[in-house]
């Protein structure tokens, strides 16, 4: 059954002998670039296999979007090698950008793209045209899909990510402990973060930031003089990428996660923190709203404000520690969202269902 353009997850028994050929970025397992995109994809790939699905998995090294003829060749060596038939799951980083590596096996193979980040652009429109399903990562990314691209919209269906239970974080009374989690480049917004809270010296507050420095080392540099020119670098812990038990020691000692984003898809993080009851601050862009959602009694666990607003930013953070009564009544709002929250194995079988009819 589709509901509202999403595959309803239904519990069936484990499907040996159906297989799928998952098509991911090459690095997928690197520890020193965690991704959003990557983790959904280790995770969607482990949880095909438990419900009774083989899964090849084919990671490709290479820069995509940005694919050299080498890279492109790969890709092409692969579809042409898959057999017949063969139901194909590519990330999308992968397949938007080479739709003339897959129209002419769109009839021989069973393609299945996955979007994470929408590219808006032609080559997009028509790589998703050689699919026959089109699997987005949140509600948000298949409303834009349809928006800009001429796509059935009962071949575009939406498997939002899920999130594994997580204790509670027990929080401070001052609420001062903030946590950014998202590699530090110009589109996560680390230069408004920094441009805030220089403008907050005044006030009492820390900030671990948790993610790859490696990608825009220029922005790094420029980020440090900043903090150290506002004399509030000795509060700012750039702590590089956090996996497993120390990305869990990150949430656990947070008050508040920031993310000044200057665009997301979803922003798996909100829900990562929600999990733990920390409310969020985020920006209001994208699918990040989705991924907060609301209390079930209506109440948003979390504060936004617009993008690129380095003064809108800093002064939701200035109410953030200041107000007793916002923060409390967030926190509550945030234990509220998280009783709401599914698991990894809902997004899994949004997924299969749709691979499900593929096959069929």
């Amino acid at each position: 059954m589709i509901v509202a353009g999403r595959a309803t997850p239904v519990d069936r028994p484990a499907t040996p002998g159906r297989a799928v050929h998952v098509v991911l970025p090459g690095d997928i397992d690197d520890p020193a670039t965690p991704s959003g995109g990557n983790f959904y994809d280790r995770r969607i790939c482990a949880g095909l296999g438990g419900r009774g699905w083989s899964v090849h998995e084919h990671s490709l090294p290479g820069a995509w979007p940005h694919p050299d003829p080498a890279e492109r060749a790969e890709l092409a060596r692969l579809l042409a090698t898959t057999p017949d038939d063969a139901v194909v799951l590519l990330d999308g980083l992968i397949a938007s950008t080479v739709p003339d590596l897959l129209a002419p096996h769109a009839r021989r193979l069973r393609l299945v793209v996955l979007v994470h980040l929408p590219l808006d652009d032609e080559a997009e429109a028509r790589a998703l045209a050689t699919a026959r399903a089109v699997v987005t990562t949140s509600e948000w990314t298949r409303r834009r899909l349809l928006d800009r691209h001429p796509l059935p919209p009962d071949r575009v269906r939406a498997a939002p990510p899920g999130v594994t239970p997580a204790p509670a974080a027990p929080g401070s009374v001052a609420g001062s402990r903030l946590l950014c989690v998202a590699a530090v480049t110009h589109h996560k917004g680390h230069d408004v973060l920094v441009d805030a809270l220089s403008t907050l010296a005044g006030l009492s507050w820390t900030l671990v930031c948790a993610g790859t420095l490696a990608r825009e080392p220029e922005l790094v540099h420029r980020l440090r003089e900043r903090l150290a020119g506002a004399g509030v670098a000795d509060r700012v812990r750039l702590a590089g990428p956090l996996t497993g038990a120390a990305l869990d020691a990150a949430y656990a000692a947070a008050d508040l996660l920031v993310l000044p984003s200057r665009g997301e898809t979803y922003g798996m993080v909100v829900t990562e923190a929600l999990a733990r009851g920390v409310p969020v601050l985020g920006t209001e862009v994208g699918g990040l709203s989705e991924a907060l959602g609301r209390a079930p009694g209506g109440d948003r666990s979390g504060l936004l404000v617009p993008p690129d607003d380095p003064a809108a930013l800093a002064g939701a953070l200035t109410r953030w520690l200041g107000d007793d009564t916002l923060r409390a009544r967030l926190r509550r709002a945030a234990l509220a969202r998280r009783d709401t929250l599914t698991d990894w194995p809902v997004t899994t079988a949004l997924l299969a269902a749709v691979l499900e009819e593929v096959a069929a």
